[in-house]
């Protein structure tokens, strides 16, 4: 369940649900429906318009957007939303990013929202120059949109932070989701005043991660891995009231993270 929120609050949900028609059969619009969040948006959604269930392609209060990858039953983000943006954007006007559906950007009154399934670097490492060209597209979008308003992101950015963020680091140090390179990344953003929003409220707090591998039900024991966050411009940090983690919600190999923001009057 979404937390409670207090007025001039909205709460903001990100997941990566792992194929939205799987998810969908697993109960996924009733977990919506019953937790009724602000905005969702989500990612890894692997499906074209016409094959969305039809009660969730638009559902009742809410506007949707979807962004499907040319390429069928892959990646794919959506965007869920109470009140209608100003502006919605797909893609970051990069085509080679553009054609896997990665990257939904809403405007509304006093913020820009950007949801996005970052790129998993793939067997044996290979698609990581693939993977860091596109952190690089997206810190240059993130940068160009600040001058406006309040940037706030969010997705499975497909990289553990540091070795808090990971059950296993010191065997995962030569894979993809936890290389140098990679982790180097979120220490960029960082650097450039962007804030990991989990960290923030929670800096010392073990075991708290968003994606477990099904093949080794590492679920049930609770040895996963942090890849899915929120960050926002620090300028506006003091507008983030909450950022958790719902790792009871099921469906998925990811769970939901989510923020109560302040909405500016």
């Amino acid at each position: 369940m979404c937390p409670q929120k207090n007025k001039n609050e909205v709460v903001i949900l990100s997941w990566n649900v792992n194929g939205i028609r799987a998810n969908y059969k697993k109960g996924f619009f009733d977990w919506f429906q019953e937790s009724q969040p602000d905005i969702l948006c989500l990612q890894e959604v692997r499906a074209t318009e016409d094959q969305i269930p039809k009660k969730l392609y638009s559902p009742e209060g809410y506007y949707a957007y979807w962004n499907s990858a040319e390429r069928p039953g892959y990646s794919g983000t959506a965007l869920l939303s109470k009140e209608k943006p100003i502006n919605v954007t797909f893609g970051l006007g990069i085509a080679e990013f553009d054609n896997e559906g990665r990257t939904i950007i809403a405007e509304y009154n006093d913020f820009f929202l950007i949801g996005c399934y970052f790129p998993n670097g793939g067997q044996e490492n290979k698609r990581v120059p693939y993977k860091l060209e596109f952190y690089r597209g997206f810190i240059d979008k993130c940068e160009e949109l600040r001058r406006i308003k309040t940037i706030i992101f969010c997705g499975d950015v497909n990289t553990s932070h540091k070795e808090i963020d990971l059950a296993n680091p010191k065997s995962n140090m030569k894979n993809t989701g936890f290389l140098p390179e990679e982790r180097a990344w979120i220490d960029e953003i960082i650097e450039k005043g962007y804030v990991d929003t989990f960290r923030y409220f929670n800096p010392e707090k073990t075991e708290q991660y968003t994606w477990w591998s099904a093949l080794t039900k590492a679920r049930e024991r609770n040895k996963g891995w942090r890849l899915d966050y929120f960050f926002v411009n620090i300028e506006d940090i003091e507008r983030i009231k909450e950022s958790f983690i719902l790792a009871d919600v099921m469906g998925s190999d990811h769970c939901p993270v989510g923020i109560r923001l302040k909405i500016k009057n």
